[in-house]
């Protein structure tokens, strides 16, 4: 399988402090690779940094097979925190300033703009335009060298529903149809979770894991949802009884992770204990719950 972007424990220091801990990460051909952390857990810098637009302090980047980013060209696009548009330039304007200055072809420009769902704006200006429309102009930007791979930062914070739909429709679209890969960072992960198909996870600086789509809905814990008349004394009671060491206190609920199988014996023995159960249900994780459990485990 190509290699579009591998890492070999890419490192940046700020002062005495790793913002970006050893990483290792490898996306290949056609993946929507969705990258996932808190604010301020590296994400940003490590974009920066494949791209060339911050130093390495330690480790490697190759692109395509072992290129460095200076012999890759075009094939890169980005869009880095906000898009610089000029706001009193309509979308066609916007794009005929951005190839003059990457030295790209303007006849693809209709083309581009139609494919981002901006090429019926007319005479609007940017400055005008909502902030989804501001995001669809700035990928049309990074499309312009014809990229294979595009690196989006947080390119959905902020927006509306109907302004993220539009992103996520456009990210699938260029993916299907012209064959580009992604790196996009995110931390709304229920709407990364329609078009990911492959993920890391960073944490202080450090990838806790790199995992398919298909891979970590698997890994999505089911677990057991119990409420009673006494949660505290229920809780004492599964864990004597059943061998249970860890069961979570989660609002007027308990959560267990294992056991799920036991859930009518359990309630048939704490109905025997004197336990009013209310509500006793199986649920599956989300990508959110996953997430906060997997950066919760390496605070422990």
């Amino acid at each position: 399988m190509e290699t579009v972007l591998k890492t070999n424990k890419l490192t940046k220091v700020y002062g005495r402090r790793k913002v970006v801990d050893g990483v290792s990460m490898t996306i290949n051909k056609g993946d929507i690779y969705g990258f996932i952390g808190k604010n301020g857990a590296g994400k940003t810098t490590f974009m920066r940094t494949v791209l060339s637009l911050t130093s390495i302090s330690s480790g490697e980047v190759e692109l395509f097979g072992g290129k460095r980013i200076e012999e890759v060209g075009n094939k890169i696009g980005s869009l880095i925190e906000a898009p610089g548009l000029y706001k009193n330039a309509t979308a066609y304007e916007n794009l005929k300033r951005f190839s003059i200055l990457y030295g790209a072809d303007e006849s693809k420009i209709n083309d581009i703009l139609k494919f981002v769902n901006l090429d019926k704006t007319g005479k609007k200006k940017a400055k005008d335009f909502s902030l989804g429309m501001r995001q669809r102009l700035g990928i049309a930007i990074a499309l312009l060298g014809a990229p294979e791979f595009l690196v989006l930062d947080e390119p959905i914070n902020g927006l509306d529903p109907a302004g993220i739909k539009e992103i996520r429709d456009v990210i699938l679209k260029l993916n299907k149809e012209l064959g580009i890969t992604f790196l996009i960072s995110s931390h709304l992960l229920d709407e990364l979770a329609k078009v990911v198909t492959k993920y890391g996870i960073i944490n202080n600086g450090v990838l806790l894991e790199e995992v398919s789509a298909k891979e970590l809905i698997n890994n999505c814990k089911n677990k057991l949802i119990i409420k009673t008349d006494d949660n505290e004394k229920a809780k004492e009671l599964i864990k004597s009884e059943f061998d249970i060491k860890k069961i979570d206190s989660i609002k007027d609920k308990l959560v267990l992770y294992s056991n799920l199988e036991s859930s009518a014996l359990i309630n048939k023995y704490l109905v025997k204990k004197g336990i009013l159960v209310s509500e006793i249900y199986t649920e599956v994780d989300s990508l959110e719950e996953y997430f906060i459990r997997k950066i919760g485990d390496t605070n422990e």
